[in-house]
């Protein structure tokens, strides 16, 4: 009998899923473990991997939104017939396409095609309105309960009259992704929380030397001031678990290991991959395992579960030029900590004037978890092990 292919849950929360792209086509054949389908959530775009080996025999979702649990094909031996019990997958009716129904006038909707001023539209539906610059407010929808289908669009796309060429310097308009939503969703409710800052500048010849000789011991491994910063930020959280904390409305989660999270500029948008139990980790290790997940996230690689249970989230825009900035908090994270550029600086020492690599560094605080001079001795111990890694390591 042949074996189901459902959507798998990718992550805490997840309750459905969007497919965007088949690896294999139907009479293809699979191997157990082969990356079969795309999916993208509201955290990244993900392979999801076949359970089983044998013939891709059907594929009953082809793109579009499907719950978890949902089967979206099926894999059996070749030429065995499938047995389809459940309920036809959402967009069947778009798949249709030797069905014959009405034209689809260009008009404004009846009250079945939506819901709460959201126009009941299937997932492809929306994608192609969106490419087409087609307005669904003004269609007509064919599918169950009048929900618009793609075939809908497309004829509206016939009836429509095509479009002026949008003159030189128009607005352009981007659909948002699942992972920019969820960014704006995350950062609305950041900017809600109480939050305070605290800033010190840190002398960063002694971790700049350390980097130096650490890549000479370690050639195949590129460690960076990032690196340095994670540890040093690790150690410290150990040393000051009031900070390692979630805040809930029930109680505060305190954490028994440091899971720091590296902002990442990728191209999908912000993203924030999780390297666990820094604390344990030797700087070299720290650096194949950051660098590995900075990779797959700036070649859309990740994982749901790469950026699950982080505690604290290192933001640098050093790298830009930035010499200082704030950063806004990683819900449920309560801290997170933006470093800006390492500048040349007069500075006294020993009653004279010399010139030292400096860093700002600013840590960002949901107060409702931790307090001022809990946060403030956080970081000046986040100082102390920058300046003498050595306390650190």
């Amino acid at each position: 009998m042949a074996n189901e292919v459902k959507l798998p849950r990718l992550g805490q929360g997840m309750e459905a899923g969007t497919i965007t792209r088949w690896l294999k086509s139907e009479g293809d054949q699979v191997a157990k473990g082969e990356p079969l389908f795309e999916v993208d959530t509201d955290k990244v775009t993900q392979e999801v991997e076949a359970d089983f080996g044998g013939v891709l025999l059907k594929i009953a979702v082809q793109e579009g939104e499907a719950p978890v649990g949902q089967t979206v094909a099926w894999i059996g031996e070749a030429g065995e017939e499938v047995k389809e019990e459940s309920k036809p997958a959402p967009q069947a009716e778009e798949r249709a396409s030797d069905t014959k129904v009405p034209d689809t006038p260009v008009e404004p909707a009846p009250e079945a095609s939506s819901n709460g001023g959201r126009v009941k539209a299937s997932p492809l539906a929306r994608r192609i309105a969106r490419e087409k610059g087609i307005d669904l407010h003004r269609l007509r929808g064919t599918g169950p309960e009048g929900r618009i289908v793609a075939e809908d669009v497309e004829r509206a796309e016939v009836s429509a009259p095509a479009p002026a060429a949008a003159p030189v310097g128009e607005i352009e308009s981007i659909p948002l992704t699942n992972i920019r939503k969820t960014i704006a969703r995350r950062l609305t409710a950041a900017w809600q929380a109480p939050v305070f800052q605290l800033t010190v500048t840190a002398d960063m010849t002694r971790a700049n030397e350390l980097v130096s000789r650490a890549r000479e011991l370690n050639p195949d491994v590129r460690i960076t001031v990032t690196d340095v910063l994670a540890k040093v930020c690790a150690q410290a959280l150990m040393r000051h678990r009031d900070v390692n904390v979630q805040y809930t409305e029930d109680a505060l989660l305190k954490f028994p290991t440091a899971n720091v999270g590296i902002a990442v500029a990728a191209p999908q948008g912000l993203v924030v991959p999780v390297v666990r139990g820094v604390e344990r980790l030797s700087l070299a290790e720290l650096a194949q395992v950051r660098g590995e997940a900075v990779g797959r996230a700036r070649d859309n690689k990740l994982t749901a579960q790469d950026m699950e249970d982080g505690t604290f989230t290192i933001s640098n825009l050093g790298m830009f030029g930035v010499e200082q900035f704030v950063a806004v908090i990683n819900p449920p994270q309560a801290a997170i900590l933006a470093v800006g550029a390492t500048v040349d600086t007069p500075v006294v020492r020993d009653g004279a004037v010399v010139v030292r690599p400096i860093m700002t560094l600013t840590l960002t605080v949901d107060h409702r978890a931790v307090d001022g001079a809990e946060g403030a001795d956080f970081l000046r111990t986040v100082k102390l092990f920058l300046e003498d890694p050595a306390l650190a390591l």
